[in-house]
């Protein structure tokens, strides 16, 4: 394996159409690290793109990279993609020609946010376990299927890929970089410069709605499902469930993991807790009328699940995402 110098050269690549908070984000940390390391330490960073070197970011920013792709350094130790409308909805066929040859001569190499998707489109992800946005986990693991997509997790590390959920989600891979790369201490007090937690409860969970909208159509299935959603509040069973669709238990249940993929327990803990996520972002109510309201009988079986699922308490949920 080649020997790195003790400098760590940081490459971003820059495309039309990105998003300059994944850009900006990492870049901050690592800079921000910077004063706090001797000269030597330090990160190089520098910026690439395809000629024209100047490229218009989603906000309308303009951005002039400081070197075409093919110059890219030969000690880059690590090479980052980020993310944007460019990443997943455009073809780059230069780039994504160009990125497995520039992969294999960084040390690392990952993705901020949708950045993923032009690693995929590379064929870089095979094989490997990597994240997205919470919008997207699901889109990129139908697409890149030789890939293993971890739906929770704020970052995945595996080997020398590393990937991260959306825009702010990229600071918190650059802040576990530099932690690796130069200690704790040191990307604690980047942190606290950019007035961030090391470590965010709960993953990318807390952030999207555990069941996407309910289907409103005429079938057995999709009736239970808008039903359990506008009654959230009553007491459910599979044999209940299975009596409004007018079909027996077992193959009710059958069914509704077919067409849901989730057996009819699991829907109705999943929607009892975005109903209750959607009661502690917007009022005050006590914990155990919300509990009530939610179908979950006690704020005991409610602080479980969410415990379980969300990976906080409702407390600290609302804490964290509720209104003034």
């Amino acid at each position: 394996m080649r020997d790195f110098p003790t400098q760590k050269t940081v490459a971003m690549v820059l495309f039309n159409d990105v998003l300059m908070l994944d850009v900006t984000g990492p870049m901050d940390v690592f800079s921000i690290s910077n004063r706090l390391l001797a000269p030597e330490k330090q990160y190089r960073l520098v910026t690439l793109a395809e000629p024209p070197l100047l490229i218009r970011s989603s906000c309308g920013l303009k951005v002039q990279a400081d070197m075409p792709l093919e110059d890219l350094p030969n000690d880059v130790d690590l090479l980052l993609v980020p993310g944007g409308p460019g990443a997943y909805g455009v073809t780059h066929a230069q780039l994504t020609a160009w990125l497995p040859g520039a992969a294999r001569s960084a040390r690392r190499f990952g993705a901020i946010c949708t950045g993923a998707f032009l690693l995929g489109d590379a064929g870089l992800l095979d094989g490997y376990r990597c994240t997205t946005h919470w919008n997207y986990v699901e889109r990129l693991a139908r697409r890149y299927p030789a890939s293993r997509v971890e739906t929770e997790q704020i970052y995945v590390v595996d080997r020398n890929l590393i990937t991260s959920g959306g825009i702010t989600a990229g600071i918190d891979m650059a802040l576990a970089i530099v932690a690796e790369d130069h200690g704790k201490e040191v990307a604690l007090e980047v942190a606290k410069v950019l007035l961030v937690v090391m470590k965010r409860q709960g993953g990318q969970t807390p952030y999207g709605p555990l069941l996407a909208a309910v289907p409103r159509d005429d079938s057995a299935i999709a009736r239970v499902q808008a039903y359990i959603v506008d009654h959230i509040n009553e007491a459910f069973t599979v044999q209940r469930m299975a009596d409004l669709a007018a079909m027996s238990p077992r193959n009710f249940a059958r069914a509704f993991q077919r067409e849901v993929s989730l057996t009819p327990m699991q829907f109705l803990l999943n929607a009892r807790i975005d109903h209750s996520r959607k009661l502690l972002e917007g009022c005050d109510l006590p914990l155990k009328v919300v509990a009530c309201r939610c179908g979950f009988g006690s704020a005991r079986h409610m602080r479980k699940a969410f415990s379980e699922r969300i990976g906080m308490t409702p407390s600290q949920y609302r804490e964290q995402f509720g209104g003034d």
